[in-house]
């Protein structure tokens, strides 16, 4: 559990500090455009939940499991990292709502909350299938 709590907190701080980032370059203001009206840069806020459940289950593969990954212990170890990441990344959406004080955005910005935990969730799949162990016998 301390790995999780270490790459969660990572995705975490680091997801708190991008909602910072892209309040302050009034991102979420803006007129969007393209695909599912959002805005380009907020495409990059994928690289953080990737970056933490690759660095958090390669670090349980390599240092807790003694070099051996099987696909569900992969995916429970970044389930365990998706939760605490998840909890900070809702505090500080929350928080962020409640600051910036706009009805249209609360509904909008749920739905990406949504939107980010389904992503997460595909990134752990994706991520636990790379760094397994590959089966001799099946």
């Amino acid at each position: 559990m301390k790995n999780a709590l270490k790459y969660g907190l990572l995705i975490g701080v680091l997801s708190g500090l991008w909602i910072l980032l892209m309040h302050s370059l009034n991102v979420y203001h803006e007129a969007k455009g393209g695909p599912f009206n959002i805005h380009w840069m907020e495409y990059f806020s994928v690289i953080i939940p990737f970056t933490g459940l690759y660095l958090g289950i390669k670090n349980y593969r390599n240092n807790i499991n003694g070099g051996k990954l099987e696909f569900f212990e992969g995916l429970i170890e970044g389930f365990k990292i998706l939760l605490v990441g998840f909890v900070l990344y809702a505090a500080a959406s929350t928080f962020y709502v409640q600051f910036a004080n706009s009805q249209v955005l609360t509904m909008d910005y749920y739905q990406r909350i949504g939107g980010a935990g389904l992503v997460g969730i595909l990134f752990n799949i994706v991520i636990s299938l790379l760094l397994m162990n590959r089966q001799h016998n099946l």
